[in-house]
């Protein structure tokens, strides 16, 4: 492993501890925002200027107004407006975020996310209002789904095909790191300004080592950035080698070749988007993408209806992530295809057990528990997914195609907001929860196995990936088909 690849992968992690701040912002709102109420001449007074108009009385009747202005606050429906305007910006994020990093670049979107991200959570430390703050959780919202699709696509392309399941696994754990930092920095936090700085400033502080992240050898490749390329491999011999295993040049055909290989390929990406394999492709990853948002998201913001305290629930939904470091040796064993079906069955089948614990038995604990696991298993088939989405397009629209599987993911956060609002979760939410997984899991038989294989650069790449045998007939047959309906694709690769 060269120095960039360990540039990629240390600060990737580092991006998404601090983005898991921001991410869960919205459990801790109503508690921590200092709520206002408006007086008869229309001035809003904070729940602290309350405290000091009220010195004088007992400390029972302090409570019992903190208590009726935070009931205010929750009742004008922050906590649910905020979810569900940060789940608009990560919907907005994935219609633009991968045109963006086609046209200048995952780097670029990467830094300028952060930087966007870092600056808004810093300005709503110092205007506490409504209006700002649900303006900030939209722009946060987009900023992350930004960072994510940016980071995954950049740390899977700086890796060699035996090693390409270890960034998704390592940027998840560092994720549930982040949100077991982030319950105690709430728990801890005493007002507002304390629990914004807590969470803004650290990534302010580390923007300027986020520019010692290289671009996507692949993306320099196919928009003929060569000087960029060299410069890379210029640095030590170890980068050297490494991009070579990357571009799988070693060996291989010349430099010049390659270059010609990329030079017209952008001139035919909406032909792409003609094929009936990448349609079809396109369609599961979206339904399982769907699927695992409005499971995941769905349990993750509602930690607190399972009868336990909400910040150890944020703590122990961080600490349930943990074992996703785990994941590339699964997936070296069993494969993408597999470890997929395998994981949004189990998903399906533990949100099930967890519903009739709940409806008959009522042990909170177990319930939550049982939750957790399958929250566990829907994070492990979507880790598996991000892996997949980005090895079953071709290189010349990689991003977009991950942009719209990640558009879906984002469609279901807001319906899971829409869903339950922080309201506790219903049987008809669950019996959702439940039934999503499991159906996804069944499409995932109609996907090929990328495991150790290149990545593809072209339509003819992405027919080479094996298939289920009882499938391969008929995909071959399809595939013979378009061919014939567009020659300008064969005449191309």
């Amino acid at each position: 492993m060269g120095s960039l690849q360990r540039n990629v992968y240390w600060i990737l992690s580092l991006i998404f501890v601090f983005t898991a701040f921001l991410f869960f912002v919205d459990l801790f709102t109503a508690d921590l925002f200092p709520c206002t109420s408006l007086n008869k001449d229309g001035n809003y007074n904070t729940s602290h200027q309350a405290e000091e108009n009220n010195s004088h009385s007992t400390a029972k009747e302090n409570d019992s107004y903190r208590n009726d202005v935070k009931s205010e606050c929750a009742e004008r429906g922050l906590v649910a407006y905020g979810q569900t305007v940060f789940m608009c910006g990560l919907l907005i994020g994935s219609l633009v975020g991968g045109i963006l990093s086609d046209r200048y670049g995952k780097r670029v979107l990467l830094i300028g996310s952060c930087t966007v991200q870092a600056v808004t959570g810093l300005m709503s430390a110092f205007v506490p209002h409504v209006i700002f703050h649900l303006i900030a959780r939209l722009i946060v919202g987009i900023t992350c789904c930004g960072i994510n699709i940016s980071s995954f696509s950049l740390g899977v392309e700086w890796s060699v095909p035996k090693y390409r399941m270890w960034p998704p696994a390592l940027l998840t754990f560092a994720s549930a790191i982040g949100m077991m930092l982030f319950a105690g920095i709430a728990s801890l936090a005493s007002d507002w300004l304390q629990f914004s700085l807590a969470i803004s400033v650290p990534q302010i502080v580390c923007l300027p080592i986020y520019f010692y992240i290289p671009e996507s050898p692949r993306w320099l490749m196919t928009n003929k950035r060569f000087s960029k390329l060299d410069e890379y491999r210029k640095r030590s011999k170890e980068d050297s080698e490494s991009l070579d295993l990357i571009l799988n040049t070693i060996g291989c055909e010349p430099q010049n070749s390659i270059k010609l290989r990329y030079e017209d390929q952008t001139n035919s990406v909406l032909q792409y988007f003609k094929s009936g394999t990448i349609i079809l492709r396109l369609c599961i990853m979206s339904c399982i993408s769907l699927a695992s948002a409005l499971t995941y998201c769905g349990i993750s913001y509602n930690v607190g209806s399972f009868g336990v305290n909400m910040y150890l629930g944020q703590f122990f939904s961080g600490l349930a992530e943990c074992p996703l470091i785990l994941m590339p040796f699964l997936l070296s064993r069993f494969g993408r295809r597999p470890l997929s079906i395998v994981s949004l069955l189990l998903s399906g089948t533990a949100c099930l057990l967890s519903l009739l614990i709940s409806e008959f038995c009522a042990i909170p604990a177990l319930v939550m528990t049982l939750a957790l696991i399958g929250k566990l298993c829907v994070q492990v088939s979507f880790c598996v997914s991000l892996l997949y989405s980005i090895e079953l397009f071709p290189t010349v629209m990689r991003q977009k195609c991950v942009g719209f599987v990640f558009l879906w993911y984002r469609i279901g956060s807001i319906l899971n907001a829409l869903m339950s609002p922080g309201s506790g979760l219903s049987l008809a939410t669950m019996i959702c929860y439940c039934s999503g997984p499991i159906i996804g899991g069944l499409f995932c038989l109609f996907l090929p196995e990328t495991s150790n294989m290149p990545l593809p650069d072209t339509l003819e790449d992405c027919q080479k990936q094996p298939v289920l045998p009882f499938f391969y007939k008929r995909v071959s047959t399809n595939l013979n088909n378009e061919k014939k309906s567009h020659p300008e694709l064969s005449e191309q690769q």
